[in-house]
C-alpha cells in the first residue's frame, strides 16, 4: 500500500469504528498463491498483492475492475458472491451485474496470477449478443515504489517498472493498455478520495507513461464470452528473468488458461503437489480422522514462503501506524505451528513429512552464534528484518530487548522433530545443543527466565509464559537423541524450571500471575500462560519414561498439587477471560485489560489465538489428567470442546474462506491480520489430541449457540 492509497482509505474510513484508516484490510475476501507470490481477491472481485515477504516483489497495490455492456460501463464495486472451487486455492466470485451473471476465477500460480471472467445472462438476450468489454485499472507498485516508475507497451501486454522489479499485464483476447495519472497533490488533499479510473488523462501523455497505473480494456468474446487476464512479477535480476522471457510466459498464461476448465484444472494440479499425500495419508486405518484439515493446511501453505518459514499473516498495516507489522517470520508463531502440525500429523497421519523437514531446517541456518534466534526474519532469506527485540543481535548492550520464548519453541520442535521424525539429522542435532547453551544463558539463578520481552511484545518482565516453554523445551530436549550430557543437563533445567514455577502462584486468584515485575507479582490472567498445560504435559512424559527405566516408582512426573494448581490455574483463566458479549461471537481475550485497537470498546476484543489455546491447554490437561486418574479429566474434555467448536470449521470465530482472523470487535467485525496461521495450526492440533483420545471425530461437531464456560 502506497501513500495516496493509504489517504484514500483514511478519507473513506472516516466515521467508521470499526476500521483503523489507512490500512490494507483482508478480513474479507480470499487469497490465492501457494508458492512466492500470494494475492488478496476481494469480495467485489479486485485484486492487491501482499507477496513482498515471500518473494521480495511487490506487485499490485490496488485495482478495480468493470465491464462494459453495450456502451454503458459497471465498475465492479459491490461484494460478490465468493467461495474456493473444491479444495483448491482457486477462487470464484459471482458478480451480478445489469440482469447478467459475471463470474470470475482468480488462481495464483508462482508469480503468475489469472483471473479468467465470463458472462452469462438469465433474461432473454443472449450473452453472445452483447458487446462486452472487460476494464482492468491496475496500480502496480514495483520495488514498493510509485514514483520513478516507467510503463513500456508490448502491442498486447504492458510492463510496469522501476529498476529490479517488472510487473507485466496481458490477456488471453485482445486487449489496449493506456496509463493513468496519479492523483494530484491537490487532489491528496480534498476531502474525498480519488477515483480510479478517471474518464480521461487531460492529455499528460507524459505523465501517464511515468505512472504506476495501467488502463486496460478487453475483448470479452468467444461461445462463453470470456477472456483470461495475466499478471506476472519479474525480478531482472534473476538469471531466467529476461524481458521476452517474461512476456513469453505472461502471454502463455493467459492462452493456456483461457477457459474456466483450464483454470480449474491448473489449480487441482497445484493442490495435488501442494498437498501431496495428505488426503491419503489418514485413510490407512490406523490413524485418527479430523475433519476438514484442507482447509487449515490451505491457510498455512498461503502463508508459506518456499524455503518452509511461514509469515505471521498478511501485512495489513504497512505504514505501522497501529501495529509493528505482520509480514514477517517470528519464530514463536512459526516454531509453534510447526510444532502444532508435527502433533496433528503423528495422531492424523496428515503426511506433513516434507513440510516437518524444511522448518527444521529454516531453523537451523538462522540459529544466532549464541544459540538463540532473533525476534523476526524475512521468510523468503532467513535474513534478519526490522524488530524491536533484537537484543540479542546487538554488541555491547545487555537488552531485556529479547523474546526468549521464541528460542524456546524452536528447541521444543526441533527436540521433537529430532525424536519423531529424523534421528539422524546432524545439523538439527547441533542446533538444538547450541540451543540449549542459548536457554542456559538467559536462566536466571532462581530457575525463572530473566527479565525479556513477552508473547504479546508488549512488555518485559519475567512470565509465566516464558517459563512455562523453558519447562517444554528442557523436558523436550531431555527426551531428544542427542549425547547423554546434554540430556542430564536439560532435565536438571527442567526441575529447576519446575519447582521455579511456584515463586509465580498467587493464592489468592488461584492462577499463575502474568509475570514478575521488579520482584512484585502482576496478578493479572494472561491467556499466554495456556502454555503451562502443554509444557507440563511434556515433562510428565519425560519423569514418567525415566520412571519406567529406572523402575523408580508410580509417583514419577507431575505430583498431585501441582497438578490441582494447574486445574485451577486453566479454570480460572479460561473463565476470568471468557467474553461472550451481546452479539454473534463469544471467545476468549488476551489478557485483563488488554487495550489493544478496542478504539471505542470498553472491554477487551477477543483473540482467535487465545481462544484456540484456551482449547488445546484443556485438551493437553484432559490428556494429562487422564493419566493420572484425575477426577477432572472428563471436565476438561468438555470444555475443550466448548472452545474447539468456536474455531473450527463453521464456527462462530470464522470468516471468508474459512479464515481466522486475529481478533474481533464484539459486534462480530473482524479485526487485524486475517488469516492468522497461528490458530489455525492450534485447531489441528487440539482436533487431533481430542480424536486421538476419545476415538471420535471432534472437529466436525457444529458450533452451540450458547458456549458458555464449564463452571465448578
Amino acid at each position: 500500500m502506497k501513500l495516496h492509497s493509504a489517504l484514500n482509505d483514511v478519507k473513506r474510513s472516516r466515521g467508521d469504528d470499526r476500521r483503523f484508516p489507512g490500512e490494507r484490510r483482508s478480513t474479507t475476501g480470499r487469497f490465492s498463491g501457494f508458492d512466492d507470490r500470494l494475492v488478496h481477491v476481494a469480495p467485489n472481485g479486485a485484486l492487491r498483492d501482499y507477496s513482498y515477504p515471500l518473494s521480495g516483489l511487490v506487485g499490485i497495490d490496488h485495482s478495480r475492475f468493470g465491464i462494459e455492456l453495450d456502451d454503458t460501463r459497471y465498475w465492479l464495486d459491490e461484494p460478490g458472491d465468493q467461495r474456493y472451487v473444491e479444495e483448491t486455492a482457486l477462487v470464484e466470485t459471482t458478480h451480478e451485474v445489469a440482469g447478467h451473471t459475471l463470474t470470475q476465477y482468480d488462481l495464483t500460480l508462482g508469480r503468475l496470477h489469472l483471473t479468467h471472467v465470463s458472462l452469462s445472462t438469465d433474461g432473454e438476450r443472449d450473452a453472445t449478443d452483447l458487446e462486452a468489454t472487460l476494464h482492468a485499472c491496475v496500480a502496480f507498485a514495483p520495488e514498493d515504489r510509485i514514483n520513478r516508475i516507467g510503463q513500456l507497451l508490448h502491442g498486447d501486454a504492458v510492463e510496469v517498472h522501476h529498476d529490479r522489479e517488472h510487473d507485466f499485464l496481458t490477456a488471453a483476447t485482445d486487449i489496449e493498455v493506456t496509463g493513468q495519472v496519479p492523483a494530484t497533490f491537490g487532489e491528496l488533499l480534498e476531502s474525498e478520495p480519488t477515483e480510479l479510473p478517471r474518464n480521461e488523462d487531460d492529455g499528460r501523455y507524459e505523465e501517464a507513461r511515468l505512472s504506476p497505473i495501467t488502463l486496460a480494456e478487453i475483448d470479452l468474446s468467444g461461445p462463453d464470452v470470456s477472456t483470461t487476464v495475466a499478471t506476472l512479477l519479474a525480478d531482472s535480476e534473476a538469471e531466467d528473468e529476461s524481458r521476452t522471457d517474461a512476456l513469453e510466459r505472461a502471454r502463455t498464461g493467459a492462452a493456456e488458461h483461457a477457459t474456466r476448465d483450464a483454470l480449474l484444472e491448473a489449480a487441482r494440479a497445484q493442490s495435488e503437489t501442494a498437498f501431496e499425500g495428505v488426503r491419503s495419508a489418514a485413510d490407512d486405518g490406523e490413524t485418527v480422522d479430523i475433519a476438514d484439515p484442507i482447509a487449515d493446511l490451505r491457510t498455512l501453505r498461503l502463508l508459506r514462503a518456499p524455503t518452509g518459514a511461514r509469515i505471521a499473516g498478511p501485512e495489513f498495516d504497512p505504514f505501522y501506524r497501529y501495529s509493528g507489522g505482520y509480514g514477517y517470520t517470528w519464530f514463536r508463531d512459526d516454531a509453534e505451528i510447526a510444532g502444532f502440525l508435527l502433533a496433528a500429523d503423528r495422531c492424523a497421519g496428515l503426511g506433513l513429512e516434507q513440510w516437518h523437514r524444511q522448518s527444521a531446517h529454516v531453523y537451523t541456518t538462522s540459529q544466532l552464534t549464541d544459540g538463540t534466534w532473533p525476534h523476526r526474519v524475512w521468510p523468503r532469506n532467513g535474513r534478519l528484518a526490522p524488530g524491536w527485540a533484537h537484543g540479542r543481535v546487538e554488541e555491547g548492550t545487555d537488552s531485556a530487548d529479547y523474546q526468549a520464548d521464541q528460542t524456546a519453541s524452536v528447541a521444543a520442535y526441533l527436540a521433537t522433530y529430532l525424536r519423531t521424525v529424523d534421528a539422524d539429522d546432524e545439523q538439527v542435532r547441533e542446533a538444538l545443543v547450541a540451543a540449549l547453551d542459548g536457554l542456559d544463558a538467559t536462566l536466571g539463578e532462581d530457575g525463572l527466565p530473566e527479565r525479556v520481552q513477552n508473547a504479546w511484545e508488549n512488555m518485559t518482565g519475567r512470565f509465566t509464559h516464558t517459563a512455562a516453554t523453558f519447562l517444554e523445551a528442557y523436558a523436550a530436549i531431555a527426551r531428544a537423541p542427542i549425547a547423554d550430557e546434554h540430556r542430564e543437563r536439560a532435565r536438571e533445567r527442567a526441575h529447576t524450571v519446575y519447582s521455579a514455577l511456584d515463586d509465580l502462584w498467587v493464592v489468592d486468584r488461584g492462577c499463575y500471575a502474568l509475570r514478575l515485575a521488579d520482584g512484585d507479582l502482576d496478578e493479572r490472567l494472561d491467556g499466554s500462560t495456556f502454555a503451562l498445560a502443554a509444557a507440563h504435559r511434556e515433562f510428565d512424559v519425560l519423569e514418567r519414561e525415566r520412571s519406567d527405566a529406572d523402575e523408580a516408582g508410580e509417583n514419577a512426573g507431575v505430583d498431585a498439587a501441582r497438578l490441582d494448581r494447574l486445574v485451577t490455574h486453566i479454570d480460572t483463566t479460561v473463565d476470568g477471560l471468557y467474553r461472550d458479549p451481546a452479539g454473534p461471537l463469544e471467545g476468549v481475550a488476551r489478557f485483563e485489560d488488554d487495550p489493544w485497537r478496542v478504539d471505542d470498546q470498553a472491554d477487551a476484543k477477543i483473540w482467535s489465538v487465545t481462544t484456540a489455546w484456551g482449547a488445546h491447554a484443556a485438551a493437553e490437561m484432559g490428556s494429562l489428567l487422564i493419566t493420572h486418574d484425575h477426577e477432572a479429566a472428563s471436565r476438561f474434555d468438555e470444555r475443550a470442546r466448548e472452545l474447539l467448536a468456536l474455531v473450527a470449521p463453521g464456527g462462530k470465530l470464522r470468516r471468508d474462506g474459512e479464515f481466522l482472523p486475529e481478533q474481533f470487535f464484539d459486534d462480530g467485525t473482524a479485526d487485524s491480520a486475517t488469516p492468522l496461521g497461528w490458530p489455525h495450526a492450534l485447531r489441528l492440533a487440539t482436533a487431533a489430541e481430542l480424536a486421538t483420545v476419545n476415538g471420535n471425530d471432534v472437529s466436525a461437531a457444529p458450533p452451540k449457540s450458547d458456549h458458555a464456560p464449564v463452571q465448578d
